[in-house]
């Protein structure tokens, strides 16, 4: 619903003060706005969840979805549990008409994974050769509106294990075209050998990560790289691992191994000050609207603090894809996240772009 402003008197996170906030058009605001419509008079406000790793155009399953109703109704579902902001890390159907959506999360998009022959899941990347790959990274920076990414890893059925996807000058090449093209990059990666790769190759976004060393870890927190770790999906390592054994056993034992030592692996990126963002990869497998649990993991798990895990889901999040600056966005919650972080799991109020969703 649309009005011409609205107002809420709330704890405004970060901030430890209640603060009279309000949202006037796609503009929020501390400064009085005469004729605004109070919809909360108490509470904790955050600008919204962020799901940093999210497809919302692949559904259940991992197949693609087969038109916007089908995306639109994903990202509605992220929205309905306070995500009001995304990075679809690749999408194999293009939608750059919801961009602007009024009813949306705001889209910071990659075009479609970038994916070696038969590595990676069926239908959903485009598969090139070595000698395609940059040309077809630069191709896929037009076709987002800022990032790019790639597949650097997948189970390698001759070796039965995971192995790169490409080798690292190729890597490198692909990475120097997106950013050529004004892109960032985001590369999918679990094995050790892929992700020395890109993180020498100055890889801006580091998804999943489950190959991480401390040298590596050192050098993103040195340059800046992102980790976006994504515990639900390493969360399903050991069923992935259970199909696998039978057959490719190498492999179903490397996937347990990466599962069972990623929470140190995280809490050392974390210690080390590597950016860390929250992101649940939906549509890859996991279920849209997860971001509640995704922030617990953090917590539970690696042992980041409850602000760091809610700056990682929110305000840092939005900074760091480029929605930040007071735009007109706004969930509030009945109790202090800061107490108690389940609290995100339960959205009161909801503003989007201005629009009154909840």
């Amino acid at each position: 619903m649309a009005a011409t402003a609205w107002h809420a008197r709330v704890v405004w996170l970060p901030d430890d003060s209640v603060r009279d906030v309000y949202v006037v058009g796609d503009r929020l605001t501390f400064d009085r706005v005469p004729g605004a419509v109070t919809i909360a008079e108490k509470g904790y406000a955050l600008p919204g969840l962020v799901d940093a790793h999210c497809h919302i155009g692949i559904k259940r399953g991992t197949h693609p979805v087969e038109g916007l109703d089908e995306a639109r109704a994903l990202a509605l579902v992220d929205r309905d549990a306070g995500v009001l902001a995304i990075r679809d890390a690749g999408s194999p159907f293009p939608y750059p008409e919801l961009d602007d959506d009024p009813e949306l999360p705001r889209l910071a998009r990659a075009g479609r994974h970038l994916a070696s022959p038969r590595r990676y899941l069926r239908g959903i990347a485009i598969e090139c050769t070595a000698e395609e790959l940059p040309a077809r990274a630069a191709e896929q920076a037009a076709a987002g509106n800022g990032w790019v990414k790639l597949v650097g890893d997948w189970i390698d059925r001759g070796t039965g294990d995971l192995g790169p996807s490409f080798d690292a000058d190729v890597l490198a090449a692909a990475i120097r075209a997106a950013h050529a093209a004004g892109a960032r990059v985001a590369v999918h990666t679990f094995s050790e050998e892929a992700v020395e790769a890109v993180v020498r190759a100055g890889v801006d976004s580091v998804e999943h990560g489950t190959g991480l060393s401390t040298d590596l870890i050192d050098l993103m927190a040195a340059n800046g790289t992102a980790l976006v770790p994504t515990m639900i999906n390493i969360a399903t390592f050991d069923d992935i691992a259970a199909h696998a054994d039978a057959k490719f056993p190498v492999y179903a034992d490397h996937m347990r191994r990466l599962k069972a030592g990623f929470p140190e692996v995280v809490r050392y990126a974390y210690e080390a000050g590597v950016p860390i963002y929250a992101g649940t990869d939906a549509g890859g497998g996991i279920d849209h609207g997860l971001a509640a649990e995704e922030m617990l993991l953090l917590r539970d798990q690696v042992g980041m603090s409850t602000m760091d895990v809610l700056g990682a889901a929110s305000w840092g999040a939005r900074d760091w894809l480029g929605f930040g600056g007071g735009l007109g966005d706004l969930v509030v919650y009945a109790e202090d996240p800061r107490a108690d972080l389940t609290a995100v799991r339960r959205p009161e109020r909801i503003v989007l772009r201005g629009r009154l969703v909840r």
